[in-house]
């Protein structure tokens, strides 16, 4: 119940602020199949994340390509994995596409007590090498989520041990860093393939 909660109220927050599309330049609507386009794309608060390379992630660290961003915990018993697995077979399908412009994943812990920005970035990219990891202290890892419109909670179990229920929501941000799409469950792999590779090749 508090994951639907988690993931409907993600949802809701983003449909209320942010008004749908149909289509982005260069792209006709009929051509997308998982992406809800946002019009106009949403320029994001300024935000600071831990990069598991050490970096500090910005909205300059995504900029010049299309990212799918998505909040996850490593230990996730199901959801996560799950979904990287499937983006994992989107990214492989865009090894073809020029490193200039290929899309990118980028996947955030929300569970900074547990993970370390090191320990986020070998879960991620035990689905695919390319994966872009990072994680933040709890403030400003609420702020970042909060620009998105995306939610989670920390939830107590019986054993003493606590999970993280959080948005399944997928945000899809533009070239320039901006908050330019949703992709909602369930998902498709080649769909979110196709559609992000449609808007890394189109004329922006």
């Amino acid at each position: 119940m508090v994951a639907a909660l988690a993931a409907g109220l993600g949802l809701y927050t983003a449909q209320r602020h942010f008004a749908p599309t149909a289509a982005q330049p260069g792209i006709r609507a009929e051509q997308l199949r998982s992406i809800r386009l946002i019009s106009p794309a949403r320029v994001l608060a300024p935000y600071r994340l831990a990069m598991s390379d050490g970096t500090a992630g910005t909205p300059e660290t995504v900029a010049g390509h299309w990212t799918v961003v998505f909040l996850g915990f490593t230990h996730c018993p199901d959801v996560c994995p799950t979904t990287l697995a499937e983006l994992a077979k989107a990214q492989k399908s865009w090894e073809t596409v020029p490193e200039a412009i290929r899309p990118r994943l980028l996947f955030v812990s929300v569970d900074p007590e547990r993970d370390t920005p090191a320990k986020t970035g070998e879960y991620a990219r035990y689905f695919h090498p390319a994966t872009l990891a990072a994680t933040a202290e709890p403030a400003a890892l609420e702020k970042f989520a909060q620009a998105l419109g995306l939610v989670y909670v920390k939830v107590p179990l019986d054993n003493g041990d606590y999970s993280m229920d959080h948005s399944a929501t997928l945000v899809v941000l533009d070239t320039q860093g901006r908050q330019a799409g949703l992709i909602r469950p369930p998902l498709v792999w080649k769909d979110i393939a196709q559609d992000l590779r449609l808007l890394a090749e189109s004329k922006q």
